[in-house]
């Protein structure tokens, strides 16, 4: 059955395909769709390192002084 999702094919080690393969099958899912979850929460994991480290870049350059008030906003 054809599909219109993009596909990418991955060679993995053989402990790592058998890791996977053993988290499929605990979950009850294909392998497919075991990697694909996995892909999803690595990329939300990086995601918020991100999100972290802009955070923090912003943190270090605030100034109470310059900082406007709250009914200067609303």
């Amino acid at each position: 059955m054809p599909t219109k999702n993009p596909r990418i094919n991955v060679v993995l080690e053989k402990p790592l395909f058998v890791g996977i393969e053993h988290l499929a099958r605990r979950d009850g899912v294909s392998l497919s769709l075991k990697v694909r979850d996995l892909v999803k929460e690595a990329l939300e994991i990086e995601e918020d390192i991100a999100l972290t480290q802009f955070a923090e870049k912003r943190e270090k350059s605030f100034s109470k002084t310059k900082a406007l008030k709250h009914s200067e906003v609303w």
